[in-house]
């Protein structure tokens, strides 16, 4: 929470200061009022000069207006500080996620992330507002309140003032003990937000294998378990309310009995009792409105706890002063090897180079660990153990940005966004029409791009709905294709190409970017068998590094996919 005073709040603070000062006389307008109506009974109605009346009423209906009018300008400029504070709080946690490493954003997992950038997002937006509009109006009423009524009658006010300590263990009491329920909520919220991005992405397995039913009882079970997190956070809170009214109106009634005797007594007058009672009323109002922030002040302070985890995380992979790769290979793996979890390898002992404009192709089971092996090349991940070069360099040693941009990738399951065909391929990088058109052509695009009705054009639906699996994929390709990468990646992305496309498209690639070098990871033996490089994976190991011909000769299970795909006995 001292991050969004100190940092976010700070370019706001004249704003606000301008805001709070309108809102004082705004609030001080209010307390005048049963001042004033407590002067006209007891002082102005006895003497019957109607003009006298007038007057005072007059300065009743002025300081209202003004009151009225000044609160109004105050929330107006509370609700534009909220506004901007929030804008630039969710810009720079969208930043810092898109920047979180591929590890960090495993640690944190996605669900999360979207729930911190929205619902929290949410919530520290309401705490900027209200903080500005009754985290002044409260106060100095309640303040403001005490003060007018020891000025009209101290004994009753120290009556009343004697309640409000017990008020104030009270609220201190039940928000220490919600704060950590409302993480739990959040938390909670993050699973249910899990399932409904997998659902989402997943609704057409779902009704496939008619799951309908199925799905709609876990999403009740989570559902419950949000319901029931709340509610037992919202029970804690909601004791707030009825005890500081309990303690309020029994404030309440030794005012009135204590101030039914003193008017008999002749130590005070009816008007001032009146004006007690009024002022009774405006300074429960604020107790209930300082309790109501209570309950935004912890749901806010979970939230932002929340937010500064991710805007504070540390920055991971970067740049190290390592030795770079004396030769003439362009790629190199040094003995690398890798775990996801830390205990048991993903990928063990790899080795091989590769150089400039070679092709290599990867092939192995499910799980193997072929994926993993490109995403350590592009340093989503840092190895644990060995080293990976790049044109003689060690790639801990740059700058990721610039790592990257050397790639051109097509992964298995890549993201189409809501877009035209064009900008889908573009991707907001720096690239000419001819480079989009070409890419098309290259990815065997162009026949069914021009048969869309708008052409390049053409709005495509999110996640590529209204494409089939073969389209996606050549607009995968071509996106992958477009800026001329250095090394082109294609991370089993022709799998729904039927065999002539899948041919044109590795000539195409031979004759246009015959300087790049080429990864690909395939399931088809026909894909990859004229590659200059073929590494066999299983179980995270390399058991099988040649060209065609010689894993035909030394690998048994490469031998045994040629046969099962291609034929023949070899």
């Amino acid at each position: 929470m001292k991050k969004v005073f100190k940092h976010y709040l700070r370019p706001h603070y004249f704003r606000m200061s301008i805001g709070l000062i309108i809102k004082f006389i705004g609030t001080i307008m209010d307390l005048f009022i049963p001042y004033i109506l407590a002067h006209i009974i007891d002082n102005v109605i006895p003497t019957g000069k109607t003009g006298s009346i007038v007057f005072w009423g007059s300065i009743m209906l002025v300081c209202a207006i003004f009151a009225v009018s000044f609160n109004i300008i105050a929330n107006q400029k509370a609700a534009r500080v909220a506004r901007d504070t929030t804008e630039v709080i969710r810009h720079d946690l969208f930043s810092r996620i898109m920047n979180l490493s591929n590890k960090q954003t495993d640690y944190f997992t996605k669900p999360s992330l979207i729930s911190r950038l929205t619902s929290d997002t949410y919530n520290v937006h309401q705490m900027v507002g209200m903080m500005q509009r009754l985290g002044v109006r409260a106060p100095i009423l309640l303040v403001g309140g005490i003060i007018v009524t020891l000025t009209l009658d101290p004994a009753l006010a120290l009556v009343l003032m004697a309640v409000i300590p017990f008020i104030g263990v009270i609220m201190i009491f039940i928000s220490k003990k919600a704060i950590p329920m409302y993480m739990k909520v959040q938390q909670t919220v993050d699973d249910m937000v899990r399932m409904v991005r997998e659902d989402s992405a997943g609704i057409r397995v779902i009704k496939a294998l008619s799951k309908g039913e199925y799905e709609k009882k876990k999403f009740a079970d989570i559902n419950e378990e949000v319901v029931q997190k709340e509610k037992k956070a919202g029970i804690t809170m909601a004791l707030m309310n009825p005890a500081v009214n309990i303690l309020l109106n029994f404030g309440l009634v030794l005012v009135i009995v204590v101030g039914a005797y003193r008017v008999n007594s002749g130590l005070t007058s009816v008007g001032k009792i009146l004006a007690f009672t009024t002022y009774f009323t405006i300074i429960s109002q604020a107790m209930m409105a300082i309790s109501r922030m209570f309950i935004i002040l912890s749901k806010a302070n979970a939230s932002a706890k929340r937010i500064v985890e991710i805007v504070d995380s540390e920055e991971d992979l970067l740049p190290e002063l390592l030795e770079g790769y004396e030769g003439e290979d362009y790629i190199v793996f040094d003995n690398v090897s890798f775990s996801y979890d830390k205990i048991e390898n993903n990928l063990t002992d790899i080795s091989f180079k590769l150089k400039k404009g070679e092709t290599l192709g990867i092939i192995g089971s499910t799980g193997a660990g072929k994926t993993t092996l490109i995403q350590l090349l592009m340093r989503f991940y840092d190895v644990d153990e060995g080293d990976i070069y790049i044109g003689g360099e060690n790639i801990k040693s740059m700058d990721t940005e610039n790592l990257r941009k050397l790639f051109g990738v097509a992964f298995q399951n890549d993201t189409i966004f809501e877009d035209s065909i064009y900008e889908n391929i573009r991707l907001g990088r720096n690239l000419t029409d001819e480079d989009v058109k070409n890419a098309i052509e290259y990815a065997c695009a162009t026949e069914f791009v021009e048969e869309k009705e708008d052409g390049e054009d053409g709005l495509l639906s999110i996640r590529g709905a209204n494409l089939s699996g073969g389209q996606k994929q050549r607009i995968l390709i071509a996106r992958a294709l477009a800026a001329h990468p250095q090394i082109l990646v294609l991370d089993d992305s022709s799998s729904a190409l039927d065999y002539k496309t899948d041919a044109t498209l590795r000539t195409n690639i031979k004759k246009y970017f015959d300087d790049t070098t080429l990864i690909i990871i395939a399931q088809r033996i026909s894909s990859i068998m004229n590659a200059d490089h073929i590494m066999v994976l299983e179980d995270g190991e390399c058991i099988g590094y040649g060209t065609h011909e010689e894993l035909l000769k030394n690998c048994e299970t490469y031998r045994e996919i040629s046969i099962s795909q291609l034929g023949g006995d070899v």
